[in-house]
């Protein structure tokens, strides 16, 4: 009879958790058979093929994205009044900065703590590149995607400044003399010990060209969901304040959320089979590991660290002392969330997955999962501050350049506003490390040497 109660529970248990049950079996599973494949010498055209259920899953979370932040944000924010969604945006707005903010210090005090650069010596190499980015451009392209011109190119492009080198030659002496006059040029010969000449060559008396960095406008891939956010988070305020005239168009945003949310429900059952190859098929293209591992082995326990102190401990410490309720249970119903991030690496493509958590499994109001979701998918990117504060440091370290107070107090407002700026897909934090570098005067060319661990960080 016991025994028939313990079965009885652990069929209840599968029951209600089966879907998040194999979610963590299928991160198993993917890693195992990744390194097993590895041992396969398998073509790069090989990996693709192999890839390609994991490729369906991140084209089906990304397909479901668009409608679900807009129909989500403009119902969400209508349902509410004028004073209650102002309060409620102070309130958002103020807790991501902070978090952001906390997770960028304590990547900071495990970078110095920790010290990873110590470990990782930098090979010899030809002086650094000038940027072709600065803080300056980038800073204001965040600005400007905030206020796309092009909805329409806002759902699949970004703003982005392209700097472009470009030579101009100077005058020579004859051109300055007289333009109709030939240059002047010099044959030189080396010769053998017999005297004998054995290569010539000639020198140009022209001056050096010159080269300027211009600046123009330009586009990047991937979808401005910062700038749809704020068009349909003022759309949803204008739509609230408008009353009945408004009602239509909020029926129909609401109808097209639970449509899409009813999707979702479909679709979860295919996640299991693609997370093993998404996470195998990231495991097959990881360069040496025993490599990376003494050469980026204490870097990536940094940030480890630093993920784990801040998502494990800060976080439920923050949530227990505001709500005086268990994080345990509050993290288990979002689970299944957390493990779909960690497969795709992607917070934007975990979206629909964490409107269901929160929805089915903790019982949130959907009036705040609506607002609150798709504002922190796109600016509250703790990890990626934290990451790029350390890499930053890390960058200093390899470099023996010492940075002073003042640098470390730019780094962390620069990780915190790069952080919002960067786009919710996999390795969108190199794209605005750039930033971070930049601030401080170090050189961004470094950032080739945390590629490779960088997807998995």
């Amino acid at each position: 009879s016991e025994l028939c109660k313990v079965w009885g529970r652990v069929k209840n248990v599968c029951k209600q958790n089966g879907l998040l049950i194999l979610s963590v079996l299928a991160v198993v599973i993917g890693c195992l058979l990744g390194f097993f494949l590895r041992g396969k010498q398998l073509s790069e055209q090989e990996v693709k093929y192999f890839q390609f259920p994991g490729e369906l899953l991140m084209r089906m979370l990304k397909m479901l994205i668009l409608p679900l932040v807009v129909s989500s944000l403009m119902s969400g924010l209508a349902a509410l009044d004028a004073k209650c969604s102002s309060r409620l945006g102070i309130m958002t707005i103020s807790y991501y900065l902070w978090t952001t903010f906390v997770a960028v210090v304590v990547g900071i005090l495990m970078v110095y703590i920790i010290h990873p650069g110590g470990a990782a010596q930098k090979e010899d190499s030809e002086d650094s590149k000038k940027p072709m980015t600065s803080s300056a451009d980038a800073l204001l392209d965040l600005i400007r995607n905030m206020f796309p011109a092009n909805l329409v190119q806002a759902t699949f492009q970004q703003y982005r400044t392209q700097r472009v080198a470009e030579l101009i030659p100077k005058p020579t002496v004859a051109q300055l003399l007289d333009e109709t006059t030939t240059r002047r040029v010099y044959i030189y010969g080396i010769q053998d010990d017999n005297g004998t000449d054995t290569q010539n060559f000639s020198l140009d008396l022209t001056p050096p060209p010159d080269v300027i960095v211009k600046t123009s406008p330009g586009t990047s891939e991937g979808m401005n969901v910062l700038g749809i956010v704020i068009f349909s988070a003022t759309m949803g305020i204008m739509l609230g304040r408008m009353g009945p005239n408004g009602s239509a168009l909020v029926n129909f945003c609401q109808s097209l959320n639970e449509a899409v949310l009813k999707i979702v429900a479909i679709v979860i059952w295919y996640f299991p089979f693609g997370i093993v190859f998404l996470v195998a098929g990231k495991i097959l293209e990881m360069d040496d590991p025993s490599a990376m591992g003494k050469k980026l082995g204490f870097y990536a326990i940094t940030v480890v660290m630093g993920l784990v102190l801040h998502g494990l401990f800060i976080l439920p410490a923050m949530y227990f002392f505001i709500t005086k309720k268990s994080p345990i249970v509050y993290i288990r119903g979002i689970l299944q969330a957390l493990l779909i991030s960690l497969a795709t690496s992607s917070s934007s493509a975990t979206l629909p997955i964490t409107f269901k958590c929160l929805l089915e499994n903790n019982h949130i109001d959907r009036r705040i999962i609506r607002f609150v979701l798709p504002v922190g998918a796109t600016i509250n990117m703790d990890g990626t501050a934290l990451y790029e504060a350390v890499a930053a440091i890390f960058i200093a370290q390899v470099n023996n350049y010492e940075l002073d107070f003042g640098q470390i107090i730019t780094i962390s407002i620069t990780a915190t506003a790069a952080s919002i700026g960067a786009a919710g897909i996999p390795q969108a934090g190199l794209v605005t490390m750039v930033i971070v570098l930049t601030s401080v005067g170090l050189p961004t060319d470094d950032i080739t040497l945390i590629i490779a661990v960088d997807w998995a960080l």
